[in-house]
């Protein structure tokens, strides 16, 4: 085990190394083998400890950062939780502009661990000057000796999962992964992750996951970005305002578009069959699997590996409270919970 015997300097020597999983009753009707990449075992429970804490220590490394300093970033989802705690650990202050998409749970979480925190309109294009991407840009020019990190568009974003989640993975499956599924958003754990991995073998399939009011797949398919597919989303860290140029498409083979109920029920579902406590983007990922195997692309030979970015208690006042299931429309007129697209796999 992991953990067994060991004596730690810190938290931060646990970010990494995540377990693999294996899925038995959620996926016992589908062929292939499936396989949870579970990234709620790292210590702030999301995959974004990866992420900020090999920005913050390549930034050091480079002498963009010394003890005192700031640290600015725009969220949408997990990465404030994760700099905060690797900022109050090395000793940095934190600044964090938020979307106001995030649930309370999350915003109070960034307060708790020390992190000043900007919430803004959510219903603002990305270019307006009180979105979460101007405001962390306004108070880095504002604030002297800071670091913007800007994950979107950072290259050590993707480094990062190539120089560990991929590996990782690689090793897990003794190199027989067929299929590798993950958020098309999460910038860069799904790019670093497949471009390793088709570094390995050419021939795995990457399949990224979006939902309708996003325009990734368009991006994707067309190259094109359509402007008009924006509207009003609900899956904090997936649905995005603009395309990330963190997220390399070319190593993507195929990107899934997908349902917000079916991903809440999903998500839902997961802990009442594999007792799994997962966030709103493992719903979305666990969807765009139910709607492959519907179409039988998975063959009885596969080893499907799906990545879940984080854990359940950050989504308590979202997809695990049934009132506000009910407020999004996501109960039918009973107001009991649907399965939807799950039903053909019971």
């Amino acid at each position: 085990m992991k953990y067994k015997n060991q004596v730690f300097d810190s938290v931060l020597d646990l970010v990494g190394s995540t377990p693999l999983i294996k899925l038995n009753k959620i996926t016992s009707q589908l062929h292939g083998d499936f396989y949870a990449k579970v990234e709620a075992f790292n210590p702030g429970h999301s995959s974004k400890d990866r992420v900020a804490l090999y920005i913050v220590e390549q930034a050091e490394k480079q002498g963009f950062l010394k003890p005192g300093d700031t640290i600015i970033e725009a969220i949408s989802g997990n990465t404030g939780f994760s700099i905060a705690m690797v900022s109050m650990i090395k000793g940095y202050n934190c600044i964090l502009a938020v979307s106001s998409k995030a649930s309370v749970n999350k915003i109070d979480m960034l307060r708790t661990m020390g992190a000043k925190v900007y919430v803004c309109p959510e219903n603002v294009s990305a270019d307006h000057p009180k979105s979460y991407y101007k405001v962390a840009k306004r108070l880095h020019k504002e604030i002297e000796e800071s670091v913007y990190i800007n994950q979107y568009i950072n290259q050590l974003n993707i480094d990062t999962h190539y120089k560990s989640t991929g590996p990782e993975i690689w090793k897990q499956t003794a190199g027989k992964i067929t299929h590798l599924v993950a958020c098309s958003s999460m910038e860069g754990i799904i790019s670093g992750t497949a471009k390793y991995l088709k570094e390995q073998n050419p021939n795995i399939q990457i399949l990224g996951v979006d939902t309708f009011c996003s325009g990734l797949k368009t991006q994707h398919d067309t190259k094109v970005f359509n402007e008009r597919e924006i509207y009003s989303y609900r899956i904090e860290a997936l649905d995005e305002k603009l395309i990330p140029t963190a997220t390399e498409f070319d190593v993507v083979d195929e990107v899934v578009k997908v349902s917000h109920s079916e991903s809440a029920h999903t998500a839902r579902y997961l802990a009442k069959t594999e007792g799994m406590f997962v966030g709103y983007t493992f719903g979305a990922v666990m969807q765009a699997v139910f709607q492959l195997g519907a179409e039988n692309r998975f063959s009885e030979k596969d080893v499907v590996v799906v990545i879940f970015p984080d854990h359940g208690s950050r989504y308590m006042s979202k997809i695990y409270s049934n009132k506000w299931m009910n407020e999004q429309g996501f109960f039918d007129h009973f107001n009991k919970e649907t399965v939807q697209n799950i039903e053909f796999i019971r």
